[in-house]
């Protein structure tokens, strides 16, 4: 399996920003990857947070680890938090 990554940009609310990647099946793209999005967004308590081209954008396409095939297989897709989660 690869997978795709789409590097993610989101401005919080009361300031400052998070920082995460989206990771999904490659051939995943457009308002599937923003659904995904979404739903972490609204896991994390920001269900208003919009999720667009302009915020999430294809990064690369790699070969995922035993934990990442786990969840994308489970959930369709999986999420690495990086700054401001």
């Amino acid at each position: 399996m690869e997978i795709a990554v789409f590097d993610t940009y989101v401005k919080k609310p009361e300031g400052g920003l998070m920082h995460f990647d989206i990771l999904v099946e490659s051939g995943v793209t457009g308002e599937l990857v923003y659904q995904y999005g979404k739903k972490y967004l609204t896991e994390k308590g920001y269900p208003k947070l919009d999720l667009t081209s302009k915020e999430c954008k294809f990064c690369h396409v790699e070969q995922p680890g035993a934990d990442i095939r786990r969840a994308i297989i489970d959930k369709g897709f999986a999420i690495i938090e990086m700054q401001g989660c």
